[in-house]
């Protein structure tokens, strides 16, 4: 199957995979044989463009950056590696001849579970890019079995079961059966002379698995190579032969569990050392895998930092730091001195929070338990810097207790963040305000003795995917009316602008959006049993279910808006489909409790007569990249509403904004750049900004001062906690309201509500004026030229990485 073969030859082809590869007769192929053959052929054609890509940076010696990233969300392979390969049109035609649609094929295809929010969906619009742009780089992370979870909804609450997207194997990963690393841990550290030598008390095999990431208008492509945990001895075959199955695989399932699942509950003393161990194993794999290739094609580790770029996505990978430490010391001899200097050369280091809470910190005694020699490593380069700090600010104890790469506060622990920062040489926030922030708050110590060491690179998204895959309607009116070279270069979709007077444009826009829309309220009754009105306002917010996300403020407006309705049912209201999804952390009680109280507000709603179609609540459970392909191109209003100055950046506000949705939302994170973006005539902004969140915290913020005097908003949280939605439980969310009355409300939805209500009324009298609200979607999407991860790309390459990224030409059909 190639671009150029007629239907008869690509159906000639896709049978002959059919027969050779998966070991069916075409005529009795299943919808899940044909993805398997379909997908077999696009392998065919990545495989040469791998083998092609590895051979030409080995022949050029290239400057590689590595990706270490605990998370890669890339959703489903299929459509993408066919556009990527210019095969869409030649599958499609191949499958016509089975009497079936491409895209009936492609759902057969399981999500790779292998990701969970927005960090793995970065990290895998980032990889696109980094392929597109031909930049010579690898992503490592590690061959989840089991995911993160699968997320069921039992009686409204989440429940979480394994996530076995691996069960019946998937065509896009290429075992590497030559390529596994010894990964050590425990035991104790002797020193001999100057030589450090490491004890260890227990090894795993890591063996790697390559998925190739295709590149967009070129053949280049980017590897994402991931790591599976292997035990030395499969089993203990004397206990075994004896009889004593559990004991023959304990070994076995000790450390191959560290491959298990993504982000194991660490609530525990077990699972935290889990996780500790899971990082290290797979940064120590890909450091070893690194520093070989690098060995086999220059000989000599002097020029290490000239040729090897790593960037640190989050604080996952930080103990990468260390392992590179001790790589170069103990297995190569070089001094310290000089490997440290490769060392702050070569890493560079991705911020995604300002909460100090959400710093990783490890316990010394752990990290003494786990990995004794990087403790020591550590310990001494956290000496060394605070001997260079102590001499630009002599005798200012509180500055080097703030500094420290150790906490000494009760339970010593090793800051993480703080070892990002003093190794690597950039330092980057993801959007402009969470780089200033970044600058004076949690690292504002480190920025006066570093000023240069920072720097922001506002997040982006792929528009392959994110427009051209998941909205092909949208993108072919594009085509049609801007040309495709928006695929290649996003710029280009400014060029919209020029036909914002076209009513036919804004006809045609109009008609690709209800048809996503029909799309989704197909869906949605198909799994939920809940009819949605497709002319209804599609009102979405879809992410991670957390506190400072204000999934909690959105149902107080639902709530407010249901009793409106009751009290004055002869009113003209505009009917809303209120849509959310996202994954409650296992361990995160009340963001578990906000799921359930999702479902029992909307089982209240939905059923009541009364309110008729002019308010319905769904959650869509299980949110992952391909439900999120069918939720955002439906997306009438975006839902950006976090506290100011506590999201990094967001990204789904970018993707939902390029589908056409307009934003409601703080000046948080990217709506602050979108703002300016698209105008402030484009977009519902609303609520405090961070500097006022601050005055509030400092003044002596009285929540419960505002429940007294506000009646819709002490109405709607009576009702909750009054058990209105809960009868069977009266006292239910009783500790959910609480934690806003009593508890402080920390992310100061009640200071914001008013706020929040009013921009909805905004949303509402605009969305009656159906065309000016089409005018201003195409308004939104023509404005998001800068928010493409090919930008965001380009900005790393270029300023930290020390790479050149080709010129894209022209995107051609």
């Amino acid at each position: 199957m190639t671009p150029s073969y007629d239907p008869p030859a690509a159906q000639a082809d896709l049978d002959r995979m059919l027969l050779d590869t998966v070991g069916v007769a075409p005529a009795e192929a299943s919808h899940a044989d044909l993805m398997q053959a379909t997908a077999r052929l696009a392998r065919r054609q990545l495989s040469e463009r791998w083998v092609q890509t590895q051979a030409a940076e080995r022949a050029d010696k290239a400057r590689r950056v590595y990706y270490l990233s605990m998370e890669f969300l890339i959703g489903r392979t299929l459509g993408n590696a066919l556009a990527a390969l210019n095969l869409r049109d030649a599958a499609a035609d191949a499958l016509q001849g089975h009497a079936l649609q491409l895209e009936e094929v492609a759902e057969q295809e399981a999500d790779a579970a292998l990701g969970n929010g927005g960090l793995g969906r970065l990290a895998a619009c980032f990889l696109d890019s980094m392929a597109t742009l031909g930049l010579p780089s690898f992503g490592y992370g590690i061959r989840y079995e089991y995911g993160m979870f699968a997320q069921h909804i039992a009686g409204g609450r989440q429940v979480e079961h394994p996530d076995p997207w691996l069960a019946d194997g998937t065509p896009w990963e290429f075992p590497r059966a030559g390529v596994n690393f010894c990964v050590r841990f425990g035991g104790w550290v002797e020193q001999q002379g100057e030589r450090a030598l490491w004890r260890h008390a227990g090894e795993v095999a890591a063996k790697a698995y390559d998925m190739v990431v295709p590149g967009h208008g070129t053949h280049k492509v980017s590897t994402l190579r991931l790591w599976k945990a292997a035990a030395p001895a499969h089993i203990d075959l004397h206990a075994f032969n004896s009889g004593d199955y559990a004991r023959a695989a304990e070994v076995k399932n000790e450390f191959e569990n560290i491959s298990w699942v993504l982000y194991p509950n660490d609530s525990t003393p077990a699972g935290r050392e889990l996780r500790l161990r899971q990082e290290y194993f797979f940064v120590s794999a890909s450091l070893q895998d690194l520093l070989g290739r690098h060995l086999l094609e220059h000989a000599r580790l002097e020029n290490l930092a000239d040729r090897v770029a790593i960037h640190l996505n989050d604080t996952h990978p930080a103990i990468g730091v260390a392992e590179l430490m001790r790589l170069l010391v103990d297995e190569h001899a070089m001094p310290w001195a000089a490997a440290w200097a490769q060392c702050q050369r070569i890493f560079s280091y991705t911020n995604h929070t300002l909460m100090p809470e959400a710093l990783e910190t490890w316990s010394v005694g752990l990290m003494q338990h786990v990995l004794p020699r990087h403790l020591q490593i550590i310990l001494r380069i956290n000496q060394e810097f605070l001997d260079q700090a102590a001499q630009v600010r002599p005798g200012d104890l509180g500055f080097l207790q703030r500094l420290s790469l150790i906490d000494e506060n009760g339970e010593r622990r090793v800051r993480m963040a703080h070892l990002c920062v003093v190794g690597s040489h950039k330092v980057n926030g993801v959007s402009a305000l969470h780089s200033e922030l970044l600058v004076k708050t949690i690292f504002a110590d480190f920025a006066s003795l570093y000023p240069e060491r920072f720097t922001n690179v506002t997040n982006g998204v792929t528009p392959r995917r994110w427009l051209a895959q998941a909205n092909p309607g949208l993108a072919a009116l594009l085509d049609r009316t801007i040309g495709a070279d928006w695929r290649l270069d996003l710029r280009q979709i400014a060029a919209l602008t020029r036909h914002a007077d076209s009513g036919a444009l804004r006809a045609a826009f109009a008609i690709v959006k209800h048809a996503n829309k029909g799309r989704l309220a197909a869906y949605v009754e198909r799994e939920l049993g809940i009819r949605l009105d497709p002319a209804s306002l599609f009102d979405v917010q879809v992410k991670r279910i957390h506190e400072y996300k204000r999934q909690l403020l959105n149902l107080l407006h639902v709530v407010t808006r249901y009793q409106a309705i009751l009290a004055n049912r002869q009113a003209d209201w505009v009917p809303r489909s209120v849509i959310l999804a996202g994954k409650a952390a296992s361990s995160y009680h009340m963001a578990k409790q906000i799921i359930r109280l999702v479902h029992d507000v909307a089982a209240v709603i939905n059923a009541d007569a009364r309110v008729a179609n002019r308010l319905k609540l769904v959650f869509v459970p299980n949110y992952g990249v391909s439900v999120a392909e069918l939720i955002m191109p439906a997306a009438d209003l975006s839902q950006q509403i976090s506290t100011a100055g506590t999201e990094a950046s967001g990204t789904g506000n970018m993707k939902l904004a390029l589908n056409g949705a307009l934003t409601i939302g703080t000046l948080d994170g990217a709506n602050i750049e979108i703002r300016d973006k698209v105008g402030a005539d484009n977009i519902f902004i609303f609520g405090h900004t961070t500097a006022e969140i601050a005055a509030l915290n400092h003044g002596g913020y009285q929540p419960l001062r505002l429940y007294e005097g506000n009646p819709a908003l002490k109405a709607a949280l009576d009702a909750i906690a009054g058990g209105q939605f809960s009868p069977d439980e009266p006292d239910r969310y009783r500790g959910v309201v609480d934690a806003l009355l009593w508890g402080g409300d920390h992310y100061k939805l009640l200071a914001d509500y008013d706020a929040y209500v009013a921009a909805q009324t905004r949303v509402d009298a605009l969305y009656r004026d159906g065309e000016a609200w089409v005018r201003m979607a195409i308004a939104n999407v023509a404005a998001m030229g800068s928010f493409s991860s090919d930008r965001a790309i380009r900005e790393y390459a270029q300023n930290i990485w020390g790479l050149a990224p080709r010129d894209l030409e022209p995107h051609a059909r």
